[in-house]
């Protein structure tokens, strides 16, 4: 190995990943973290770490002077860019080459060759590799479009040449669509990208999206670690990544090999890359190649048997690729876990991991860059984490990935981990029936989640009887304030008004040697209550049962079956017009950007009442009052920026 210290240009769970590998070979690891990073797991695991810049990423993660600093004041001879980020930035290759510092990646070359989606087709159309029907060509009028379109055969894809993630994509299913698309795709391109440059592609209507993972070294050796299925997508993200490709024949997986080593070696390849591929039918056409390691490549390496990023290591070291061929053992599928809400479009969601827990087993790995207490902050990809099994077949790894998902335990911020669940168990996705539009094909799969289950509610109601044992703490040995709920010529009761999202419930305990639970659809009897920690197993109407619950002030989450259930506790002991403990102070619960202020100092307010609307990783949050009062003051305006905690809304108690 040519160089001693690796310096990690990312963060969240790819950084960690990078650590491990360059761990084990003996590497000193150095980390780098932005203002909103400086406690983040991967800090804490790197040997050293470096302040970079403020969190906007544009001044941190995105500033090639800053790295290169770092790199330089902590000694790193080289540096992984992970992925996304500067990963795929020529000018940082560049950068790292002229400072003396290895850049684990390929060359500046390559990448550019590669950046531009127009650029890159016609580049493999020279090369051999086949592609879709379409235009990439540089006369950008209308009416070139307009006369490529009717050449190519509608529905046509009209894509941003720049583009990446869905952004500057649009479909025309007609002519009389085509002008709009048009115009909106060259909109979101200039916007998104400081490119308004489109291509044309024919829209394949149930198609698959195969990549094949290559890798390419100095020596001029070239070589397929075989294809990843990435079909289930969202908004044109990949949900779902599984190894092999299901059905793929031998003689298909040696021509998509093939053509991906030649679209490497066509721009001088070093390092691992992705070609991407677009298959319908008995045909695959060349979509794009990404010049860094992916997200997905845990599945590759569970069937290969390899560890890619110490592949990437070595060869940025100049070592040759082994000279053996690996083999397929098994198959693998990973879900990729995000902080979002996909009955909001799958926006993400930005808070506290309250609790997480990550599944173990046989077959079972987990990539992950945060922990119980870590925040999903504002300005980074919400990712928090990737699940991976492998088995020896297809069926056993999804049986594998469903334990999984029943394991994986999350509160604090909403996740797409029902969608995964729903995913994995779907008989479509058992018999393996993948395309693009899997997701939207099975509109069942985005189903919202329905009331909370009695087994929930009677486990929030012990979790408040076990925290408030006491009626009245200030009179303890009053008969009234016993947790029997003692009453004269009667028997003890207590009511507990819980809310869960829509829904207002009042649930009677009647207490005693066993409690007796008066839930939405009938009698509950609940004995053998045993706490550990958060952690509860009771038993309701004679069936065992285990919950995770989590109190904060009013809030519970409770954790059963794996899912979350979010309530509210509203106790109406508790004093009124108090917005938060310091009283009368409306709080930010995230950091964003303020949409709308929709009261007025003066105004009068029921508890309830819509105040204003933020908006954080295009999450749109409603800030209600807490409780009835006046308005005594407004402390921001639409369009301020506000930190977590910051005071939105002064509101008075009304007078007694």
């Amino acid at each position: 190995m040519t160089f001693a210290t690796l310096l990690i240009a990312n963060r969240g769970e790819i950084a960690c990943r990078v650590i491990r590998t360059a761990r084990r070979m003996g590497l000193r690891t150095i980390a780098v973290f932005s203002d909103a990073d400086a406690e983040a797991m991967h800090v804490a695991m790197a040997d050293a770490a470096i302040r970079i810049g403020p969190a906007p990423a544009r001044e941190s993660y995105l500033s090639v002077p800053a790295l290169i600093d770092a790199a330089r004041a902590t000694g790193a001879e080289a540096i992984h860019p992970g992925y996304g980020f500067l990963s795929e930035n020529p000018d940082f290759a560049e950068a790292c080459a002229a400072a003396g510092i290895v850049f684990v990646g390929p060359p500046p070359s390559a990448i550019r060759a590669m950046g531009s989606k127009a650029a890159a087709k016609a580049l493999m159309e020279q090369a051999g590799v086949p592609l879709v029907p379409g235009y990439h060509g540089e006369d950008q009028s209308d009416a070139t479009l307009r006369a490529s379109a009717a050449r190519i055969g509608f529905p046509i894809l009209v894509k941003a040449s720049a583009g990446g993630g869905g952004k500057g994509m649009k479909i025309a299913r007609d002519a009389a669509e085509l002008d709009e698309a048009i115009a909106l795709a060259r909109g979101e391109a200039a916007s998104a990208f400081g490119d308004d440059r489109l291509l044309l592609e024919r829209y394949l209507t149930k198609p698959r999206h195969i990549e094949i993972q290559v890798f390419a070294d100095t020596h001029c050796n070239v070589v397929s670690l075989f294809e990843r299925d990435c079909s289930i997508q969202r908004r044109h993200q990949k949900v779902v990544e599984e190894a092999p490709a299901p059905g793929m024949t031998a003689e298909r997986r040696a021509a998509m090999g093939e053509a991906a080593c030649d679209a490497a070696r066509a721009i001088g390849y070093v390092g691992a890359g992705t070609v991407e591929f677009i298959s319908e039918g008995d045909t695959f056409a060349f979509m794009e190649m990404n010049t860094r390691l992916q997200v997905e490549h845990p599945v590759t390496e569970a069937i290969t048997g390899l560890d890619l990023v110490e592949w990437q290591l070595r060869v940025a070291a100049g070592e040759p690729l082994p000279t053996t061929q690996p083999g397929i053992t098994g198959h693998a599928i990973e879900v990729r876990l995000y902080a979002e809400d996909p009955s909001r479009d799958f926006a993400p969601s930005v808070g506290t991991l309250k609790h997480l827990a990550l599944p173990t087993g046989e077959g079972i790995r987990v990539d992950a860059g945060v922990r119980t207490g870590d925040a999903i902050p504002i300005h980074y990809d919400p990712m928090v984490a990737k699940i991976i099994a492998h088995g020896p077949d297809r069926e056993a790894a999804r049986r594998r990935l469903l334990r999984a998902l029943t394991q994986t335990e999350v509160a604090g911020v909403r996740t797409n981990l029902p969608l995964l669940r729903a995913i994995a168990a779907s008989p479509g996705f058992a018999q393996a029936d993948l395309d693009t539009g899997f997701i939207a094909r099975h509109p069942d799969l985005l189903a919202l989640a329905g009331a909370a289950p009695r087994a929930a509610l009677a486990a929030a109601v012990l979790r408040l009887l076990r925290d408030e044992p006491v009626i009245d703490p200030a009179d303890p040995h009053s008969p009234w304030g016993l947790a029997t709920a003692w009453r004269l010529n009667g028997e003890g009761w207590q009511d507990f008004h819980l809310f869960g999202g829509e829904d207002s419930l009042t649930i009677r305990a009647h207490l005693g040697a066993a409690t007796t639970l008066g839930l939405p659809d009938g009698t509950g009897r609940v004995d053998g209550a045993r706490w550990d920690g958060d952690a509860l197993a009771f038993r309701l109407d004679g069936a065992a049962i285990r919950a995770r619950v989590l109190r904060e002030n009013d809030a519970l989450s409770v954790i059963l079956d794996g899912a979350t259930h979010e309530l509210r506790h509203d106790d109406p002991r508790a004093p009124s017009g108090a917005a938060d403990s310091a009283g009368g102070r409306v709080i930010a619960p995230m950091p964003g950007r303020v949409l709308q202020v929709l009261v007025a100092p003066g105004d009068e307010v029921e508890r309830g009442a819509v105040l204003l609307v933020i908006e954080a990783m295009k999450v749109q949050m409603r800030i209600t009052a807490p409780a009835g009062g006046t308005i005594a003051a407004i402390r921001c305006a639409a369009g301020d920026l506000v930190e977590d905690g910051a005071e939105l809304v002064t509101l008075e108690a009304p007078a007694a």
